[in-house]
């Protein structure tokens, strides 16, 4: 089984900044942007790196719980897997992960899911790792397609194609809230396929808000493999727990 090619693209995607906003499935794309929403493609990503840097600078820690389910179906035999895990945050990027539970086929949970664990801890240590695969205009070309609303909040859609032809970037399609400037949804497939043996990979990754901040929500991985298999990776993150220091700064600082 070649699921585990895929690894370590899954996990630096994962160790992107915490940065999004309130999750919803976004609706047909406007090319045409109303009234306000007068910003171009350059301004847009400028406004989207300040802000995920600001926010980055104040996030200085949170726990959560993540669910994962994988079900692979093709040759040798379908096989699935599930696992707990309990999470936690330090900033600037570290992250621990303790396995709560964990179910279903052994070659999936060694070789697949514990590895995506391993490698997200290891490269959220790697500052540099996460400037390189950052959605900044270092790192990527941006695209203002028009514009889209979710929950009552207007969003910038924009295209993003990678500057450099790395397996750990990625093309693809990126929903921005035009107040917050965070990334609300991204739909992206790996710039450069990781594996001769993974025809094709296709991830959706959604985020809310948690306070003052913005954390992911939901990822799905669906990979095609060139013998005939499918896998489709899911994690859901939930009861997340934030320091509440950056809420406390400002009252303090707002009446001082």
């Amino acid at each position: 089984m070649k699921l585990s090619l895929l690894v370590a693209f899954v996990a630096v995607f994962l160790c992107t900044p915490p940065h999004a906003a309130v999750a919803d499935t976004p609706g047909s794309v406007n090319p045409a942007c109303g009234a306000g929403l007068n910003l171009n493609s350059e301004q847009i990503s400028q406004r989207l790196a300040a802000k995920n840097d600001e926010r980055a600078q104040h996030l200085q820690s949170f726990q959560s719980e993540r669910y994962y389910t994988l079900d692979y179906q093709g040759f040798p035999s379908s096989r699935s897997a599930e696992m707990t895990v309990s999470v936690a945050y330090h900033a600037p990027g570290t992250k621990q992960f303790t396995i709560i539970s964990e179910s279903g086929s052994k070659p999936i949970l060694t070789r697949v899911l514990h590895r995506l664990l391993e490698s997200e801890e290891e490269s959220s240590r790697n500052e540099s790792n996460r400037k390189a695969v950052a959605l900044t205009a270092d790192n990527y070309r941006f695209a203002l397609r028009g514009c889209d609303t979710a929950e009552g909040r207007d969003l910038y859609v924009m295209n993003v194609q990678p500057l450099r032809d790395n397996k750990f970037l990625y093309r693809g399609t990126v929903w921005i809230d035009a107040l917050d400037f965070a990334v609300v949804r991204i739909d992206a497939e790996p710039a450069k396929n990781p594996s001769f043996w993974i025809k094709r990979s296709q991830i959706r990754h959604q985020y809310r808000k948690v306070g003052e901040f913005y954390l992911p929500s939901l990822n799905e991985t669906v990979s095609e493999v060139r013998l005939g298999g499918r896998s489709v990776l899911n994690i859901r993150y939930e009861n997340y727990k934030v320091d509440p220091s950056y809420e406390s700064r400002d009252h303090k600082s707002a009446n001082d």
